[in-house]
């Protein structure tokens, strides 16, 4: 029995040094304030939401195009009428459809016509080629009464990959196409698609486009595409955040928009545990690319009072962040007991026997 004071101090010794036997994480506010930190750590305010919440504007670019008169290209389908001369309007014959009498422009942009010659019709206007038509007809026609116009469009193309319900190429024609336009044609898989992250490829320059914030953005009006413009609209199976800690059910998140806020992610967490998790130890770590340069974010929420969600309810969340919350004290405590005691029990065992042995 003289083993059970030891026993008994083994034990007081582990509880006075608890905090270094502390199962799980916690986080080290102290360690993130130190110059040499690779985190900064930043509280979750009413002035950083308000920053937070500022939209960025469409790119003035975008809403400044306005298309111009259509222009014809190769793969076009020209019917080229000449009023009272139907051997030139319809050679095939009147009884035949439009399509069959009409004028595909060749690759070359050129298509050929009775008295006008090979003509180069790619990049003209249906304006200007019909003056220029009726100019070189005028020499064998009297006053030539010429009208044109398109009667199949194969030019000029919008391309489409990614999470639309239809990703067919789209033609532009002579009514301009808008992207609200095209993307209402194609269909968008919305449970799959991340709506934030549509990118626009013009003239060798990527923008990316919230689909969610088009309609909502202040003085917002059509955009407008342009022939050779690429349409992206990526998955979101790799737009997740992670909430870990004392919550109901940890996981990882997958959302689609922008609009995803702490509030909402952890609500999806089942919330914070009433039982074990400290109220002001509710943290959002950002990582950062080049941790040499730029250090990683861990924003701080104290959400001791029920207040405090209000902030929560206008913070956002980013693809890769981690929600971390963190244990209350007596829930550690319990931890170190939950350890100390099957010890406890090893060592007695131990004492006991190692007694037995000395009095035999």
């Amino acid at each position: 029995m003289k083993t059970l004071p030891a026993v008994a101090l083994f034990l007081v010794a582990l509880v006075l040094n608890g905090c270094a036997i502390v199962p799980g994480q916690r986080m080290d506010e102290g360690a993130l304030t130190r110059d040499d930190s690779y985190a900064k750590l930043v509280q979750i305010t009413p002035e950083l939401v308000a920053t937070e919440a500022t939209q960025p504007a469409i790119p003035p670019e975008l809403l400044s195009y306005q298309p111009e008169d259509y222009r014809i290209g190769s793969g076009d389908t020209l019917y080229i009428t000449v009023w009272d001369h139907p051997e030139l309007t319809s050679p095939a014959g009147s009884q035949q459809q439009t399509v069959a009498n009409g004028r595909l422009v060749r690759p070359d942009g050129t298509l050929f016509y009775p008295y006008a010659g090979t003509v180069k019709a790619a990049g003209l206007t249906i304006e200007e080629l019909r003056q220029l038509l009726t100019k070189k007809l005028s020499s064998f026609v009297r006053d030539p009464q010429v009208d044109v116009s398109v009667v199949g469009y194969g030019s000029h193309r919008i391309t489409l990959e990614g999470a639309f319900q239809r990703t067919d190429a789209q033609v532009l024609n002579a009514v301009p196409l808008t992207l609200s336009q095209a993307i209402g044609a194609a269909g968008v898989n919305t449970q799959e698609a991340d709506l934030s992250g549509l990118k626009l490829t013009r003239d060798g320059r990527t923008y990316t486009l919230d689909l969610t914030k088009l309609d909502q953005a202040e003085g917002s009006q059509p955009i407008y595409l342009k022939p050779g413009d690429k349409l992206f609209l990526p998955y979101n199976d790799n737009k997740e955040v992670y909430v870990v800690g004392e919550v109901v059910r940890p996981q990882a998140i997958t959302f689609k928009t922008t609009d995803l806020t702490l509030t909402q992610a952890l609500g999806r967490a089942g919330g914070i545990s009433q039982v074990t998790a400290s109220g002001n130890a509710v943290y959002v770590i950002r990582g950062s690319e080049k941790l040499s340069q730029t250090p990683a974010q861990v924003f701080h929420l104290n959400a001791r009072s029920p207040a405090a969600y209000a902030l929560a309810d206008n913070f956002k969340v980013e693809p890769g962040d981690v929600v971390f919350v963190g244990a209350s004290g007596i829930t550690k405590w319990n931890r170190v007991l939950s350890q100390l005691l099957p010890l406890s029990g090893f060592i007695y065992q131990t004492a006991g026997t190692a007694d037995r042995i000395n009095n035999n």
